[in-house]
């Protein structure tokens, strides 16, 4: 643990003993065959040294199962993912749990020689400007790029989010969009209807009111992640600053040409979610805590082996527990690629089963070094405006809840947004969702600073540093145990934990209306 993580924690959350009750823990059994339908009792099971444990069983996973790089892994697709599946059964399985491991196909894809995108006089720097996005096609072309609509102004105004995007767009030519308001896929399905050649999807430009996850609300490239194979080639994302060079050069009267170059190859797999529903409560009203299991370019120690050691303890802790409704918890596969076992899931519950489902919580990271407290309001999604209308007002309860419970504890809570978790992927299905993570990446403001304390620059990762973070970092492999604190791990689980059972009670989840 790095000097100073433990003093900057405690002296932020002081306040929140009070919370938890100070009185000594019981036992680890009594805890695990009593009901916990007292807060006050819950919050004691909940303890570090039980959280840490899982977390240093995950790391071990990683070990016993290195990638290629010789580096851990517990990515989609690796014997690191399904050990870490194994796990979790086995746990839930022990606990009394009725467990299903549900299985469903992925794509994924090999890149089978160093892509190009490239003009005459500039060779863009790979990966620093752009990405080839997940499940590309293949290609070699040197075409005119033509941004649809000539202009950069606002990402609905034409993202290729719609046919009608595309009326003025010349077949053969390569389609440049801005990260738009829908799905990539939605995007490359529109643009390959209208005879694109090629697709390069850009970032937006960056903002000071956006919460920066894992760089993907920050202007700069990252990996988009398509869920149906793509038949032409597809750049994205990239940069804000690749994109919008591109798009003034044509709106100044002079079309850009690019000359690409990408061969992919498409591969079929099947992939796992664990699902484990508690013996007690409603069954025809079901509250879901949920994660994701899978890492990204390696141990995914934080991102997210944290979020579901929080789950493992809450279960485990509450499998005796009597509750109004029943509790349900999930574990994801494929988030890091594109939500794919939340999409799955979501998108395969029958109409009786989905109004089942009263209510979602996700946990995604929630062991942040230099943390921020940040609630999952899908109001603030970058999509919100594809969800059912009931989502966002009944959202409000959950997110209502974690913020009264750091506040009772003295600490500050702030709402952000859902994007990039799977509890996106609820509400797209209309069911109300909120949802905790203590942030990742870079970059931490002066703003976030004063409200938390700690750094500016990267939440985790080299503290205090820029963009020397591990999480949705390639190459750096450096998410592990390390990148872990284990106060905010034990506050943050203890949050979680008192709101599942806050939610798991609550009357008025009963007569909740859904389209």
């Amino acid at each position: 643990m790095r000097k100073g993580r433990l003093p900057l924690a405690a002296a932020c959350f002081g306040l929140s003993v009070s919370v938890a009750g100070s009185a000594a823990s019981p036992s680890q059994a009594d805890c695990r065959s009593r009901d916990n339908g007292a807060q006050s009792q819950l919050l004691k099971c909940i303890t570090e040294q039980d959280l840490w444990s899982h977390l240093k069983v995950f790391q071990e996973i990683a070990d016993r199962n290195p990638g290629p790089s010789g580096h851990g892994n517990r990515n989609t697709g690796t014997s690191g993912y399904r050990a870490s599946v194994d796990y979790v059964v086995k746990l839930m399985r022990g606990a009394g749990y009725k467990v299903t491991i549900q299985s469903y196909n992925w794509e994924h894809f090999d890149l089978l020689r160093r892509p190009i995108f490239e003009r005459a006089e500039n060779n863009f720097q790979l990966p620093k400007g752009w990405f080839v996005a997940r499940l590309s096609g293949s290609g070699t072309m040197t075409a005119l790029v033509q941004p649809l609509g000539g202009t950069t102004s606002k990402v609905d105004a034409a993202s290729g989010c719609s046919h009608a995007d595309f009326e003025e767009f010349r077949r053969g030519h390569i389609a440049l969009l801005e990260r738009g308001s829908c799905d990539y896929d939605e995007q490359v399905a529109n643009a390959e209807a209208a005879g694109a050649a090629a697709v390069i999807i850009y970032n937006t430009a960056p903002s000071s009111d956006d919460f920066n996850r894992g760089g993907r609300r920050d202007g700069s490239a990252f990996e988009a992640h398509l869920v149906e194979p793509a038949k032409i080639p597809v750049i994205g994302v990239a940069s804000y600053t690749v994109g919008a060079g591109l798009a003034r050069e044509y709106g100044a009267g002079r079309a850009p040409a690019v000359h690409l170059d990408v061969q992919t190859r498409h591969k079929s797999a099947i992939d796992y979610n664990v699902i484990a529903d508690a013996p007690l409560g409603d069954p025809n009203h079901v509250v879901v805590l949920e994660g994701h299991l899978d890492a990204i370019y390696g141990a995914g120690m934080l991102d997210n082996a944290s979020g579901s050691t929080t789950m493992i303890e809450i279960a485990l802790n509450m499998a005796r527990t009597h509750t109004r409704h029943q509790l349900r918890y999930i574990w994801f596969g494929g988030e890091e690629i594109g939500l794919l076992g939340s999409k799955y899931y979501t998108r395969h519950l029958t109409r009786t089963e989905n109004r089942r489902v009263v209510f979602d919580i996700d946990a995604d990271v929630t062991a942040t070094p230099n943390f921020a407290i940040l609630v999952a309001d899908p109001k603030n999604a970058w999509n919100a405006k594809r969800f059912p209308p009931n989502v966002i007002p009944q959202s409000r309860v959950g997110n209502r809840d974690f913020i009264d419970y750091f506040h009772s504890g003295g600490v500050v809570a702030r709402n952000a947004n859902n994007d990039g978790t799977d509890s996106n992927s609820f509400s797209l299905v209309g069911i109300p969702d909120t949802g905790i993570y203590t942030q990742q990446d870079c970059c931490k403001k002066p703003s976030e600073v004063k409200l938390w304390g700690g750094y500016l620059g990267d939440f985790e990762g080299v503290v205090p540093g820029w963009h020397e973070a591990c999480v949705d970092r390639p190459r750096r492999w450096c998410d592990n145990l390390s990148n872990n604190d284990r106060f905010v791990l034990g506050f943050v689980s203890k949050a979680v934990a008192a709101v599942t059972l806050e939610l798991a009670n609550d009357a008025s989840l009963d007569h909740a209306k859904r389209p």
